[in-house]
């Protein structure tokens, strides 16, 4: 982009100093309402008109811009605050990782216990059923013995 504005600025600053040099003849300024009169060369006055140009073109360019500059001074208050905010919500988020598979450790060991229970119910149930046979062939054996 720069190199497009010193293509199209160079010859025309060019072009306004060749002319203002070759003209060199003396002008008189009336500035009406306060009955002045200024004398210059023409080319003193048409490089200070020019520049006066520019300068007034820069200023009013950069009061033109200024919603927008105020609007992206908005804008970064409020990535700022919505960055803090992401911040601490990935920061909620890990710690909730974290309790999720801590939770996952103790389901699978709560599960390994309940395992473990069911199979020493079934372990006393066996065994109950084995004493409970016991008992019932010693009655059956026991039966004349009375």
């Amino acid at each position: 982009m720069s190199f497009i504005k010193m293509l199209i600025g160079l010859p025309i600053v060019i072009i306004v100093l060749i002319f203002a040099f070759v003209n060199n003849d003396l002008v008189t300024f009336n500035l009406w309402p306060f009955y002045l009169e200024i004398t210059v060369s023409q080319s003193v006055a048409i490089i200070f008109l020019v520049l006066f140009g520019y300068i007034y073109g820069k200023f009013n360019s950069w009061l033109s811009y200024s919603p927008v500059r105020k609007a992206l001074r908005q804008q970064k208050k409020e990535n700022k605050k919505l960055n803090k905010e992401q911040q601490k919500l990935s920061e909620k988020v890990t710690d909730l990782e974290g309790n999720i598979s801590n939770l996952r450790e103790e389901a699978k060991d709560a599960k390994a216990a309940a395992k473990d229970a069911e199979d020493a119910a079934k372990a006393a149930e066996k065994a109950k059923n084995r004493v409970e046979l016991k008992n019932k062939i010693k009655s059956w054996f026991s039966f004349g013995k009375k």
